[in-house]
């Protein structure tokens, strides 16, 4: 084993750990470090051009650096950055995204992303999962996975700091009526419990499992669930199993932060701007007033669309957020919203023309069908909605220069975490076409 080195972090980097730099000249990363921490490290991976550290003792702390909020925090993997003053870690998120935009999608010359902090620092979650392992001799470990060993389960109960109370409340209610050996959960060494906050209440959903579990015996012993849905496998919705639910067929995605989505969603509308027939729009063969909300999920941008007078097009594959997002048209003051059940890189051409689109896809980023879409059809302006900067950059380069930024701002969903949502507004090059 390698002696112990000492170094200064300078950074951090896009996955939460301190960035410093060896006497050889390379690059270490090291989790649970800050800026400005003058630390010995080990070298626990060594690569030609960089290396993976641990911190061993921490000689001199960086000013910014504060006491973990959680008490699992140093095992458990599901937080990166408590150990970071919050202005500070909305101060470094901003950074990791304008380096990716530079690197990565090749812009020059962009300032450093603001970074719209949340309304709550913790206590944020309206939905949190957990997975549930079955060890041998009767015992259950449920909980988030572990930071140095992630096939391994850290057994989690009240110590979290993300969940809001209601679902913590939940969650010990579930763990204490779900009885030894979680015998009143469906079979199988591995699950995946998810609560989630409803307006009507706390709601479980089960993954794993045979199909044909029956769930009355864990709603007795769990009051505190409203509904309780199952899902056997990987393909399908989930099935309401117990109690009620207002929720239009099966859970849809939902973001996990609503004071801050909502602040994100409000930002989004403002880039999208209002409808207006530009040069070379002129009609509604050639898109004008017209929005495509790509991966719409429940609709909410493209409900705020509807309402701002723009006829929209929604795409979305998961049949649950569809149905959720023609419920919530339904019961909104815009019109009527078309909704195309599918893959976005199969329905986005269908869906255009149009004069704005917007795209929110998962981590991977865009497919490139959906980028040769964009480029195709010389949309007018474009807004993307990015939960991870890389892939949002590498797209960025993928549009070869067609668009240009009109505006850049971030928003912190996930305090204590490394990730970041990035709104990116572009618009066509082809200024004659689309001022």
């Amino acid at each position: 084993m390698d002696e112990p080195i000492a170094v200064t972090v300078r950074a951090i980097a896009a996955g939460g750990a301190g960035v410093a730099d060896l006497p050889d000249g390379r690059v270490v990363f090291v989790p649970r470090t800050v800026p400005g921490d003058r630390a010995r490290i080990r070298i626990e991976k060594s690569r030609p051009r960089w290396a993976e550290g641990s911190l061993c003792e921490l000689l001199e702390p960086a000013v910014d650096r504060r006491s973990a909020l959680c008490s699992l925090y140093e095992r458990c993997g599901g937080c990166q950055l408590q150990h970071l003053t919050y202005p500070k870690q909305l101060e470094w998120k901003g950074r990791i995204v304008a380096d990716a935009l530079e690197r990565i999608g090749r812009l020059s010359g962009l300032a450093v992303p603001e970074v719209v902090g949340s309304p709550r620092e913790t206590g944020y979650r309206s939905r949190v999962t957990f997975t549930l392992l079955r060890l041998r001799g009767g015992a259950v470990a449920a909980g988030f996975h572990a930071r140095d060993r992630p096939a391994r389960v850290i057994d989690v109960g009240s110590e979290c700091v993300l969940p809001r109370p209601e679902l913590l409340e939940a969650w010990e209610a579930l763990r204490s009526g779900w009885g030894p050996g979680a015998r009143r959960l469906p079979q199988g060494g591995r699950l995946r419990l998810t609560l989630r906050a409803e307006p009507s209440g706390v709601e479980l959903v089960v993954e794993g499992g045979p199909s044909g579990w029956r769930a009355a015996e864990l709603a007795a012993a769990s009051p505190a669930l409203r509904a309780i849905w199952h899902r056997s496998g990987d393909v399908g919705p989930p099935r309401l199993v117990a109690g009620s639910s207002d929720v239009v067929g099966a859970p849809a995605f939902t973001q996990v932060n609503p004071e801050a989505a909502a602040l994100l969603a409000r930002y989004v509308l403002e880039a999208v701007g209002p409808t207006r027939p530009s040069a070379g729009c002129v009609g509604p063969e050639d898109g004008a007033g017209h929005a495509v909300d790509a991966y719409c999920g429940d609709g909410l941008y493209a409900c705020g669309l509807l309402e701002r007078g723009w006829r929209v097009t929604g795409i979305e594959i998961d049949p649950a957020a569809c149905a959720a997002a023609r419920a919530r048209a339904s019961r909104g003051r815009g019109g009527a919203l078309e909704v195309l059940e599918g893959a976005v890189e199969v329905r986005l051409r269908q869906a255009l023309p149009a004069e704005v689109v917007i795209v929110n896809p998962p981590r991977a980023g865009l497919d490139p069908d959906v980028v040769a879409a964009l480029r195709e059809r010389s949309v007018a302006r474009v807004v993307y909605v990015s939960c991870d900067p890389a892939t949002l950059a590498r797209d960025v380069a993928a549009l070869d220069g067609a668009y240009e930024v009109r505006s850049l701002r971030c928003f912190d969903l996930f305090p204590q975490t490394a990730h970041v949502e990035t709104v990116l507004a572009l618009r066509a090059r082809t200024q004659e076409a689309h001022p």
